[in-house]
């Protein structure tokens, strides 16, 4: 669904403009609401409505009983909130949620396909700079073709 790499600038008001691709699919697909919430390498995940659904379902079903399944949906709940992108297809995120992925002006949006990725740029170029080299051989762990 969303797909591909994108540099964008924070705006002197705290806005984000979304890719253009990225506000077409979601027209296309009558996406008006979004959930954004701290995700994991120290990005920020934001899923359309009924994906967060999906991933709300998969995680409540975690057990309380165990420490880190609390610790994980505190952190990931606690961080959560609900954006509407605007006319010009901008969004306005938590202060929060810019300084836990270290977030000042320059950002990467990144489609990964069930959700969009926010990175600081410096931390995209430090993630992609440390693990591109591996790409093939995760590729071999992971997928039987």
């Amino acid at each position: 669904m969303f797909y591909g790499e994108y540099l964008h600038t924070i705006d002197r008001k705290g806005r984000l403009i979304l890719p253009a691709k990225f506000r077409e699919v979601a027209k296309a697909n009558f996406i008006e609401k979004f959930y954004i919430t701290r995700g994991l390498d120290k990005c920020l995940f934001m899923f359309s409505e009924e994906e967060w659904r999906t991933q709300e379902s998969k995680f409540k079903n975690l057990s309380f009983t165990k420490q880190e399944s609390r610790t994980f949906n505190r952190l990931f709940f606690s961080g959560a909130m609900e954006l509407a992108a605007d006319r010009q297809g901008r969004i306005l995120f938590a202060q929060y949620l810019k300084d836990y992925a270290e977030i000042k002006r320059d950002v990467v949006i990144v489609g990964v396909s069930n959700r969009i990725e926010i990175w600081a740029k410096a931390k995209w170029q430090e993630f992609y700079g440390a693990w591109r080299p591996s790409f093939e051989e995760i590729a071999e762990k992971l997928i039987d073709v």
